[in-house]
């Protein structure tokens, strides 16, 4: 059948800047595109169609074979539009740096609204955009340090106070292990806590793991503070990308405290048993402390995980038997005797 003879098509279209849509209808690719231009008052040479579902560019021969009441978009030279992810990006652009008009505008959808499931999208959305991720020190932002001691004055202090916290109850456990031996051999394994104490105070209790200011070898999150799940201790990577950004508002801080920073081989279950035993079955070896503390302190052992990926069922894994002790000093060789003349 020929393209006079058929019935127009019709489209619904829009231009990239703009939201209101127009019907339009043709029985060709260019009368659409002429008729779109003419109402948009665009120019017509280096404009194209693309439909908006995924951005498929509309010619002359596909023209037939769209739809009926396809959503178009019309791009002038330079243009690009790659369907729903674009609209996506453009959405998450405007609340990545939102003015005052986009917070106003969601504080009023929220006040009207009624349905449970849009008023927390909402208040998620409302959240986020009021967030003063880059702000600091108390001064810059009151809200984030409510109920906070008046000695934390800045976001990165209070969060190195916070890892500092747990990695001081990792010892504190550690050193009560002492009481699953007998005298003399609780004595040496205090010995060896007090070695790792030490190293725990030369390296600030590793503090550093929270704060977003530390070198980046020294540091669990970004720059701006975001924190990224590792995932459960069997696992590689959080499926679930759970994130978070204890920096940004108070109830994000607060929420942090939730993560886990979980060992891989169990602190309660093996580690600590295995370093009492190391020392009870020394009989004049040397216990290597140092392995120990990596797998008590730091991060060769330890998992940042939000709460959901905080498994905690055993998780049967061991302290590796050849690295418990030291490696023997090797015998020194005795000198020859020098024979005297």
């Amino acid at each position: 059948m020929s393209a006079v003879l058929r019935k127009p098509k019709t489209f619904k279209m829009r231009s990239l800047h703009s939201e209101k849509k127009f019907g339009v209808a043709g029985r060709s690719y260019e009368e659409v595109l002429r008729k779109g231009c003419q109402h948009l008052q665009l120019p017509i040479p280096g404009s194209r169609l693309c439909l908006y579902e995924d951005g498929t560019e509309l010619t002359g021969d596909y023209f037939w074979s769209a739809p009926d009441n396809s959503e178009l978009m019309l791009l002038t030279a330079g243009q690009t539009w790659q369907g729903f992810v674009s609209d996506i990006s453009r959405f998450l652009s405007v609340f990545q740096e939102p003015h005052a008009g986009v917070i106003q505008a969601a504080r009023q959808l929220l006040s009207d609204e009624k349905a449970p499931l849009r008023q927390k999208l909402l208040a998620d959305l409302l959240g986020t955009v009021s967030e003063n991720i880059t702000a600091e020190t108390r001064a810059e932002d009151p809200p984030w340090f409510e109920g906070l001691e008046s000695r934390f004055r800045s976001k990165s202090g209070y969060l190195r106070y916070s890892c500092e916290s747990r990695i001081r109850s990792y010892l504190r456990e550690v050193t009560s292990g002492a009481s699953l031996l007998g005298a003399e051999a609780r004595e040496e394994y205090l010995q060896l806590v007090g070695s790792m104490q030490q190293k725990l105070q030369a390296a600030q209790y590793n503090s550093s793991y929270f704060d977003r200011g530390a070198k980046a070898g020294r540091r669990l999150c970004t720059p701006e503070g975001w924190f990224s799940c590792q995932g459960p201790f069997d696992v590689d990577d959080c499926t679930s990308r759970h994130s978070i950004n204890p920096y940004s508002n108070r109830e994000s801080r607060v929420l942090f405290s939730t993560w886990n920073l979980d060992h891989v081989i169990e602190k309660k279950r093996a580690v600590v048993p295995a370093l009492a035993a190391a020392v009870h079955n020394a009989e004049g070896r040397e216990v290597d402390w140092e392995y120990f503390y990596r797998l008590l302190f730091t991060l060769e052992n330890l998992k940042l995980v939000h709460i959901a990926c905080h498994k905690k069922t055993t998780h049967k894994l061991h302290c590796d038997p050849s690295r418990v002790y030291g490696a023997p000093a090797a015998p020194r060789r005795k000198r020859p005797a020098r024979q005297r003349p």
